[in-house]
């Protein structure tokens, strides 16, 4: 049995402010937005273009209204005066024709001027429209390719990393970090970014607009912002806190379901529907809290800060209506002033909204990046060549290896496989076995003496030229979703049908996918479900047979297989074999004692070593392990004396 190496990684302790890195939102977001400008420069700046293109529509608003009102009042009051004087002059019976056609031309115009200014607002509402439209568009594009880049960077760098990050980290995690951290960083682009450039050239603009027009009016309507400003910053920082947690309560989510997918017989078989379902409702329960402290953060922010606003509108109405009453201020001024306010309105909301994003953002892309920024473990070194085939001499000299400092697995294991021999390796769970078969391919880097194939050190050629020539068949055979061809030939994608069917005869698998519906082109189901474990194990062999590696190590893969089978696999795999240098790793000593050499471990030590006589003859823990399996009814009675040995051995 392979042995397990490291617990997943699970939900870290509860964030605070002490954790809170107030200097990541800068970095992130910067990051961030110099992907959209590296992979879309043209369409980010349209969108920044239409933009600013869009705020200046909207801000030529208030101007437009401001002297249409003064105008219209203007011409109005002109016509009225006009219409007194020929009124007057009427009762003298004098003049009235000129004074009659005078105001209706004044009327005339006014309502030219009044047409005109509608004209002019119409025309910079559209325009505002459509340059909204193109930079919401632009920005949903950019967004979206943003995401994709992220997502394709994101799994190629999970098959990049070593064993030793996955032994740790929880594949439930993982999926979150590249489906829901990866939105929220993308989300920003959208809801975030534009909108804030948007934001601040109409806010800065527009205050630049009224503090030119009237310092004392643009006071008191920008009034609001010092109190503003303090609650999106205590609201940006508190909400960086709750994404942090409910990123975490997702991960722990995501993973409970994972778990009861991958185990759903064993909750089936047990009766554990309940106990399953209140797991997941806690889970649930506990992401749905903090997702209502972050509505609530939100909305006693957006409270706050519509508030203020009101209160500075109001302040500006009481005073400019004073002024307009006492004639120091005209109403078109007055309308001026109300109708930038008006236009601050939504974006002084929206200023939530992108503090909220800005916040998921910082959480989410500080998850993503510690993914992305890690480096492997294990990694081609600088100058690696390709493994420069030879007499295929797969050689263990004096390795050491632990997966924690301090707790060795393995202590000056030393051996040599040539091409055309067997090594066997047997040993108790825990002894290292699996261990070894990990150390040829470099799944994990040894951290005492070396491993070499043909006198090269598998540290020194690349990874993708060793694990080419290195053939590991598993004792957990995984398969994919896919038809049986797929699964065998995945080592081998352009494998001839002729070699398919060779590696599955050799793995005496042939016959029974041949007398399925689809034969070769049967789909095995998520994980192989369709099949049995003898048949997983099976196909497993024959997709390491496909290949045809140099190096083949089959670490347990027949213990699913009958005794009647597994003898047809070995004298097969004997045959396929007989050029390559190969280690058997099993427990069923039958399945190795024809090796040219065994070696047995305990504790990571080589203990025994030689043929299968000579470890017999040697009377020790292999012929202890012969007995058991070869004498059944007398195993009682062998464990025993196996006890008493080992405890004379120690001195006990």
């Amino acid at each position: 049995m392979a042995e397990s190496h490291g617990a997943p990684a699970r939900a870290t302790a509860e964030p605070d402010s002490q954790t809170v890195d107030v200097s990541a939102m800068p970095r992130v977001l910067r990051r961030i937005a110099a992907e959209a400008v590296r992979l879309e420069p043209a369409r980010v700046a349209l969108a920044v273009a239409a933009s600013l293109a869009a705020a200046v529509a909207s801000l030529s608003l208030p101007r437009l209204f401001g002297r249409a009102v003064n105008e219209a009042q203007r011409l109005l009051g002109i016509a009225s005066r006009t219409t007194a004087a020929a009124h007057a002059t009427a009762l003298h019976a004098s003049g009235a024709g000129a004074d009659t056609l005078r105001a209706a031309a004044l009327a005339h115009q006014a309502r030219h001027v009044l047409l005109l200014s509608a004209a002019l607002v119409i025309a910079a509402t559209a325009t505002r429209g459509v340059m909204t439209m193109t930079a919401n568009y632009q920005a949903e594009y950019v967004s979206q390719k943003v995401a994709y880049q992220y997502r394709l960077d994101f799994f190629r760098q999970l098959q990049r990393l070593s064993f030793s990050f996955h032994d740790r980290v929880h594949s439930g995690d993982l999926i979150t970090r590249g489906m829901l951290d990866l939105e929220g960083a993308r989300s920003f682009i959208q809801n975030g970014l534009l909108t804030a450039l948007t934001m601040i050239l109409l806010v800065s603009i527009a205050a630049w607009m009224m503090i030119a027009t009237d310092p004392v009016m643009a006071a008191l309507g920008l009034a609001f912002t010092p109190l503003a400003s303090v609650v999106l910053a205590r609201m940006g920082f508190l909400l960086r806190v709750t994404w942090m947690q409910v990123q975490r309560l997702m991960s722990v989510l995501t993973l409970t379901m994972e778990e009861n997918l991958q185990g759903i017989r064993v909750v089936r078989a047990f009766a554990a529907r309940r106990f399953e379902l209140a797991k997941f409702d806690e889970a649930a329960n506990a992401a749905l809290v903090y997702s209502y402290r972050r509505i609530v953060l939100r909305l006693r922010a957006v409270s706050a800060m519509t508030l203020s606003f009101y209160g500075a509108m109001g302040l500006l109405l009481w005073y400019g209506g004073a002024r307009v009453a006492a004639g120091t201020m005209t109403a078109g001024r007055l309308t001026e002033f109300l109708t930038y306010m008006t236009l601050l309105q939504s974006p002084i909301r929206q200023i939530a909204m992108i503090v909220a994003a800005a916040a998921r953002a910082t959480t989410s892309g500080s998850r993503l990046f510690e993914i992305l920024d890690l480096e492997p473990a294990i990694a081609d070194r600088p100058g690696a060549k390709d493994l420069a085939i030879g007499a295929d001499v797969l050689r263990f000299e004096h390795v050491d290896f632990a997966y924690d400092p301090g707790a060795p697995v393995l202590r000056d294991i030393s051996f040599q496989v040539a091409a055309g021999q067997t090594l066997g390796i047997v040993g108790p769970p825990g002894s290292g076995k699996s261990t070894i078969a990990n150390l040829v391919p470099r799944f994990y880097d040894v951290t005492g003496g070396r491993v070499t194939i043909d006198g090269q050190d598998v540290r020194e050629v690349t990874l993708a030229s060793l694990r080419s020539h290195v053939g590991l068949v598993q004792q957990e055979a995984f398969l994919f979703d896919a038809t049986v061809t797929n699964n065998v030939a995945y080592a081998d994608p352009w494998a001839e049908d002729a070699r398919i069917v060779q590696a599955a005869r050799t793995a005496q698998i042939h016959d029974y996918v041949a007398g399925l519906p689809g034969a070769y082109e049967t789909r095995v189901g998520e994980r192989g479900v369709a099949l049995s474990g003898g048949q997983r194990q099976r196909l497993s062999i024959a997709r390491g047979v496909v290949p045809g590696p140099g190096v083949m190590i089959f670490d347990d893969s027949t213990a699913a297989i009958d005794a009647v089978t597994e003898k047809k696999v070995r004298d097969a795999l004997g045959e396929a074999t007989a050029t390559k240098a190969t280690i058997i790793i099993a427990h069923r000593l039958s399945s190795l004692m024809h090796a040219d050499e065994i070696i047995v471990l305990e504790a990571g030590r080589i203990v025994e070593r030689g043929t299968h006589d000579d470890l017999l003859s040697l009377g020790g823990e292999y012929a202890d392990l012969y007995a058991l399996q070869t004498r059944a009814d007398q195993g009682l009675s062998i464990a025993d004396a196996r006890l008493r040995r080992k405890l004379a051995e120690t001195g006990a």
